[in-house]
């Protein structure tokens, strides 16, 4: 049976992304839950959902596991009015940025372009929450239904996003897209004299962080002490949010890859050290460090896409403690994804990775900034570890301590542009002690994956800031408080190459586990069952 797919129109969506009311207002969805356990009030959705979970001990005298199946009682709370939200990039001027701010400018006022085949249209292509679907049940003839993923729980639009940002450059945003050479002519072309009017803000620019090479860039960035230069980013984040009328504001790295910050204690190592090294303009608080300690107490959340470690030991600790979101680190976009399901297939097959071997060329300025080796350390990390907890999983193929072995390689090569080429070698052990080799080859326009993350990245966490939780229990003494999620956003790691967690949370990197559990997170707001694949409506007797 072919499966049924429920979508709104293409005019109500074009509608409802040019329309100054609210369109999630009301907490409108392709659907409704018809439950006793889900309420829809007056701006809200409201869910009792039964988290079912498998509690395992160990009898240490015979060895023996036991697992003993557990639920726990959760309320969800979601917001349904989005309200008008805005999304500041730093490095608002880099290929990314200026990427995905004409990308939106073209999907909002219905810019197509032509190309060599035609009139090619603007779409999200690439955007796991516009342009994906998702299982919502079975209908009467169990056929499948899905629905869009966007639509599962009400989320902001990508059209209605209002971007602004920093950038240590001062190039508009309409010569910035010029210069990336990303986007077809033609659609520069027709959206060119609005974009020229976006000009960034000043930004910060330490050159101990980033590679020699970008020193010819810097050309718009802040003076004064680091103290100096907070104080004047969270007046950035104010007054964009004063001058737009927005209800919030989402930060995002998406500059060059800054190297590693060392940890010192009385540092960076606690929130109240971080304050006040960054007072004493301490050398070690990174440009990105300082982006997210004014986003943190300006209450805007903050989502690193670069692979330094940005969000320090006390930077988390200040999110915690002031109730704010993080994120990171750094954008999955094209090989390190590939490697997160192919790792995820081999291990789950009961085959044994031996070798995993990753050569890159590209030549945008990404590319150029890398090419220094305090930069390229930075993203080797990031790419290295996504392997680990899917080796960490199967104690029958890897022994304790043992691993692949892993390489990367990061070459830059001015002539092939923003079009990265990836080759990869996987080499494994199969039956027998016989090897099986994979090898890929893969061209991908960098920018146009990454710029899609950004778009999802940001509807995720704005999600997250309309959400609330509490814990039933038996004993109930007092209505429990409705509380947010943790500060750091584990939520966000299908995007990231490198997800920040909270502390003693588990690391997932396979991505069809991240998915999984985005989608099924999603669907308790709203009261949902978890997806299964079970299928038991087609196998059991009826």
């Amino acid at each position: 049976m072919s499966p049924i797919n429920i979508t709104t129109s293409a005019a109500a969506n074009r509608a409802a992304a040019t329309s100054n009311a609210d369109p999630l207002a009301s907490g409108a969805t392709a659907f409704k839950v018809d439950s006793p356990h889900v309420r829809y009030g007056d701006g809200a959705i409201e869910s009792d959902y039964l988290y079912d979970t498998t509690i395992v001990s160990r009898d240490y005298e015979t060895g023996q596991l036991k697992a003993k199946p557990t639920k726990v009682h959760y309320q969800f709370r979601t917001k349904t009015s989005v309200g008008r939200v805005g999304l500041m990039l730093v490095g608002w001027g880099g290929n990314n940025g200026s990427t995905v701010t004409a990308a939106i400018l073209a999907n909002k006022q219905g810019i197509s372009w032509e190309t060599r085949k035609g009139t090619q249209e603007p779409n999200y292509f690439g955007s796991v929450m516009m342009a994906s679907t998702v299982k919502l049940g079975v209908d009467e003839n169990l056929r499948d239904v899905y629905v869009p993923f966007n639509e599962v729980v009400p989320m902001a639009h990508p059209n209605d996003i209002v971007i602004g940002g920093w950038d240590i450059n001062s190039l508009n945003i309409g010569e910035a897209m010029r210069r990336a050479q990303v986007l077809p002519v033609d659609l520069q072309r027709r959206v060119y004299d609005e974009l020229k009017q976006l000009k960034p803000l000043p930004s910060v620019y330490y050159p101990d962080f980033i590679a020699a090479n970008q020193e010819e860039r810097a050309n718009n960035v802040m003076g004064g002490t680091k103290q100096e230069q907070l104080e004047q980013l969270r007046k950035n984040i104010r007054d964009f949010k004063q001058t737009n009328g927005l209800d919030r504001v989402i930060v995002m790295w998406t500059a060059n890859t800054e190297r590693y910050a060392d940890i010192i204690a009385g540092v960076n190592d606690t929130a109240d050290n971080l304050l006040q090294a960054i007072a004493g303009g301490h050398a070690e608080v990174s440009p990105s460090t300082l982006f997210a300690v004014a986003s943190i107490l300006e209450g805007a959340p903050f989502v690193n896409g670069s692979p330094q470690n940005t969000l320090v030991p006390g930077a988390i600790e200040l999110a915690e403690r002031e109730r704010s979101f993080v994120g990171g680190d750094d954008f999955k976009s094209g090989q390190t994804k590939i490697k997160s399901v192919l790792a995820e297939f081999l291990v789950n097959a009961g085959i044994k990775p031996l070798a995993i071997t990753s050569y890159n060329h590209l030549g945008n300025n990404d590319g150029r900034n890398l090419s220094a080796p305090a930069q390229f350390r930075s993203k080797e990390i990031s790419k290295s570890s996504v392997v680990d907890d899917m080796v960490g999983s199967n104690n029958l193929l890897y022994k304790k301590g043992e691993h692949p072995d892993h390489t990367i390689v990061i070459k830059y090569v001015p002539s092939v542009g923003d079009s990265k080429r990836a080759m990869d070698e996987y080499v494994s052990e199969i039956f027998m002690g016989g090897l099986n080799t994979i090898s890929i080859y893969n061209t991908c326009e960098d920018s146009l994956l990454a710029s899609p993350l950004i778009i999802d990245l940001f509807m995720v966490t704005e999600l997250m800031t309309r959400v609330s939780y509490r814990v039933r229990t038996d004993v109930d003494a007092a209505e429990p408080q409705w509380q947010p999620f943790h500060s750091v956003l584990s939520i966000l790691s299908y995007m990231l190459k490198a997800p920040v967690v909270a502390p003693n949370t588990p690391v997932v990197n396979a991505l069809a586990k991240q998915r999984m559990a985005m989608e099924n997170i999603m669907r308790a707001f709203v009261g949902l069952p978890p997806n299964n694949e079970m299928l038991l409506e087609h196998k059991a007797f009826h």
